[in-house]
């Protein structure tokens, strides 16, 4: 498409000052659109470095109502929760997963006593945290099993659900996990508990820091590659987002975030619905590391949160969601 031609079409003449900039902009950003990452773990009066993540830490409980206190002073829609396990609870088949119990149980009591809907509570949907293996979900001569995964993943949601989680994220990528969630929602009772898929995972070498966050990566066994996506596939990504919107899906996650925005793209063009962006342990870290070591300037943090709403995203979990004030000024 032509517009126009030089020396009539000047397209620096919007560029030259700084009001002109702010009123053609295109894309913004606020609070509304950040989900924070919030790991939790055992114990009291806990606030431990995770050294990977410069500036994140692990919680124990009665230390998070400070950070939903300011998650909800900065306008933060929702919170999502990830636990740290420890080694002696976990085991083959991760069942404390269903324990009611469990760090992630406790804390969503903990909340929505506190909080009641001042903000929404995300829980991850997924066996990794509490197998000792590090694999999502029932293994067999080294394969995820699907559908035995999959009648955990229900009794996982379920307990979620009936302990106040307003949008459960199947992070898992088993096959048809989310119509049998779904399902089983409606049934006993939860038609409004929202489900957020991550329909889009791949098996990405950024994940590192967030797999150390929980206590995962130390006992992981070999690759998640025979469940998560394959990297270099994109008409994949449309078919596992189609499928799932059919299943009863009312939002879609695309993970990691940075080196995937085509998919973000492809995905909020073609579908229409809600497009949740993960700018995952590892874009982070390496961002923060190259900030903190003088690489590249602390600008860079906005402009490639930026980036995922360019390419079509909702919102965006992300680990800066507690330093907008910063990121956005």
């Amino acid at each position: 498409m032509i517009t126009g031609k030089y020396p009539s079409l000047r397209l620096r003449r919007s560029r030259k000052n700084d009001w002109s900039r702010r009123l053609i902009e295109e894309n913004n950003l606020t609070p509304n659109d950040f989900i924070l990452p919030l790991f939790l773990i055992d114990g009291k009066n806990k606030k431990q470095p995770i050294k990977s993540m410069p500036e994140v830490y692990r919680y124990s409980l009665d230390r998070i109502s400070p950070v939903i206190d300011k998650a909800i002073k900065k306008g933060l829609p929702m919170v999502a929760l990830f636990p740290y396990t420890e080694k002696k609870k976990k085991n083959y088949f991760g069942s404390e997963a269903l324990n009611e119990d469990n760090l992630v149980c406790k804390a969503i009591q903990l909340i929505k006593k506190k909080y009641k809907n001042e903000i929404g509570i995300m829980c991850d949907v997924a066996l990794d945290p509490y197998t000792s293996h590090g694999h999502d979900g029932i293994v067999n001569s080294g394969y995820v099993l699907n559908d035995e995964t999959i009648e955990v993943l229900i009794n996982q949601s379920l307990l979620q659900a009936q302990m106040g989680c307003d949008v459960l994220a199947p992070s898992d990528m088993m096959d048809g996990r989310i119509g049998k969630i779904r399902k089983s929602l409606d049934k006993n009772g939860y038609q409004m508990t929202q489900i957020l898929s991550y329909a889009v995972k791949y098996a990405s070498s950024f994940y590192g820091p967030f797999r150390d966050a929980v206590g995962s990566s130390s006992l992981l066994k070999g690759s998640k590659k025979n469940y998560q996506m394959d990297f270099k596939n994109s008409d994949e990504a449309y078919r596992e987002v189609a499928l799932d919107i059919k299943e009863g899906a009312d939002m879609i996650m695309i993970k990691p975030g940075l080196p995937y925005l085509d998919i973000i793209k492809l995905v909020k063009e073609n579908f229409k619905i809600p497009v949740i962006a993960y700018q995952v342990s590892g874009e982070y870290s390496l961002l923060s590391n190259g900030i903190k070591n003088n690489l590249i300037k602390d600008h860079a943090i906005l402009e490639t949160l930026i980036s995922f709403k360019r390419a079509g995203a909702n919102a965006i979990v992300s680990y800066y969601a507690d330093r907008l004030d910063k990121i956005l000024k």
